[in-house]
């Protein structure tokens, strides 16, 4: 099993989902755990709570990752809570789907702000507590870059940017001993896919016709890989883009 005891964790966005997941997987290889969330605060209360009950270590921090003084807040409650970090997990962001001729401004801004400008302030941030020894930062991308989905151009857009994101800051940080990679979901089972009704439409069915292992992923498939890639296991990955899709491409 993956050993991350003593290793700090900054979840994004971990109020449910992939992020959820993330937080508990990171957990359960032996990681403290910062469950950062904009707006569900019972959620990512519960989600620490649940991870203190169980032996762990772990809080939740309140944070709007688009705003720069709530990052800055967000690092500064993990010092003062944990001293030191070794792992965010750019995670947080916003699903909205829209179709060309309906694209507004506030759409693209909303997305861009939350998605890019998110995991840029958050990556900004961390390197001063990071340990001589490094870490890694994982930033959560989307399948939505190489197999297009018709009203998902900002959406697309915005992944296909924080694929180039790890690609620089991968170069940019390697003196720091920062790893920095892409994790790719392809179609995942969330509350928020149930919630726009992928869960049980004929879309979904079409999508895991089209996925060689037969079905949607779980968020628990996703975080399994985010833990590997926080892991020494994952020690000569960087600037590299996994996709996490079973086998769609």
């Amino acid at each position: 099993m993956t050993n991350l005891t003593g290793k700090v964790a900054v979840v994004t966005g971990a109020a449910r989902g992939i992020g959820a997941a993330i937080a508990r997987a990171l957990a359960a290889a032996g990681a403290t755990v910062v469950a950062n969330y904009a707006g569900r605060k019972e959620a990512a209360k519960q989600i620490a709570e649940s991870i203190v009950a169980e032996g762990g270590r772990a809080i939740a921090v309140q944070g709007d990752v688009s705003k720069p003084d709530d990052v800055r807040t967000l690092f500064a409650e993990t010092r003062e809570a944990f001293g030191a970090i070794d792992h965010p997990i750019n995670n947080a962001g916003v699903g909205e789907f829209s179709p060309l001729e309906a694209v507004t401004v506030d759409h693209f801004r909303n997305l861009f702000d939350t998605n890019v400008l998110g995991a840029i302030l958050t990556t900004k941030e961390a390197p001063p507590l990071f340990r001589p020894s490094g870490g890694s930062v994982i930033n959560i991308g989307s399948l939505s870059t190489t197999s297009p989905t018709p009203g998902s151009a900002v959406y697309a857009a915005t992944k296909g940017a924080i694929d180039a994101l790890s690609s620089v800051l991968a170069v940019e940080l390697s003196d720091r001993r920062i790893r920095v990679n892409t994790l790719a979901p392809g179609p995942v089972e969330t509350d928020g896919t149930r919630a726009v009704g992928l869960v049980g439409s004929e879309l979904q069915k079409q999508l895991a016709a089209r996925t060689p292992l037969g079905r949607l992923g779980l968020p628990e498939d996703i975080a399994k890989v985010a833990v590997f890639l926080a892991s020494d296991q994952a020690g000569w990955l960087t600037g590299v883009r996994i996709p996490a899709a079973g086998g769609l491409h």
